[in-house]
C-alpha cells in the first residue's frame, strides 16, 4: 500500500474476502497480483503471484528433501521452527493492526460489528460465509452515526 500498487480500500477488500476462505492466505496475494495488473492482463500477473509466493517454498523443499531425516530430529531445529512460528504470529498481529484496525474501524459502529462477529466466529463458530453476509447486513443498517 505504502508503494502506491493498491489502495487501502483494494487490500482491505481482498483480506476480508481471503480470511472468509478456507486455506491459506495465498488465494490473497493472486487478487493483489490482479488488482495491481495496470496495463497488463489481470490472469497473467494473478498467476504470476502465485508462481512466485509458492517458488520459494518448493525450492526449499527440494533442496532440503535429502537432508531432512537427519535435521529433524534435532532439537536446534526444533527451536527455530519454533522462532518462526512465533514471528509468523508477530507478521500476522501486525497485518491485523495495520490496515484492519486502522482504517477498517472508523467508529463505534465498525467496533461493534467487528467484535460481535468475532464473538460469532470464536465461540458460536458461525460459518464464515454467514459471517460475512452478517457484516455486510449489519453495516448496511445505518445503527451508529
Amino acid at each position: 500500500m505504502a508503494t502506491g500498487w493498491v489502495t487501502p480500500e483494494q487490500f482491505l477488500a481482498g483480506y476480508g474476502a481471503a480470511q472468509a476462505m478456507r486455506g491459506p492466505m495465498f488465494a490473497f496475494l493472486a487478487y493483489l497480483g490482479a488488482v495491481m495488473a495496470e496495463g497488463s492482463s489481470p490472469v497473467v500477473t494473478a498467476a504470476v503471484a502465485l508462481v512466485f509466493i509458492f517458488l520459494p517454498g518448493f525450492l526449499l523443499v527440494a533442496g532440503l528433501l535429502p537432508f531432512w531425516h537427519a535435521v529433524s530430529h534435532s532439537a536446534s531445529v526444533a527451536r527455530a521452527i519454533a522462532g518462526v512460528n512465533a514471528a509468523v504470529v508477530g507478521l500476522l498481529g501486525a497485518a491485523l493492526y495495520n490496515p484492519v484496525l486502522i482504517s477498517g474501524i472508523q467508529g463505534a459502529g465498525d467496533l461493534a460489528i467487528a467484535l460481535v462477529a468475532f464473538g460469532l466466529l470464536a465461540v458460536w463458530r458461525v460459518s464464515p460465509l454467514i459471517l460475512v453476509l452478517w457484516c455486510l447486513l449489519a453495516r448496511a443498517v445505518p445503527l451508529f452515526p
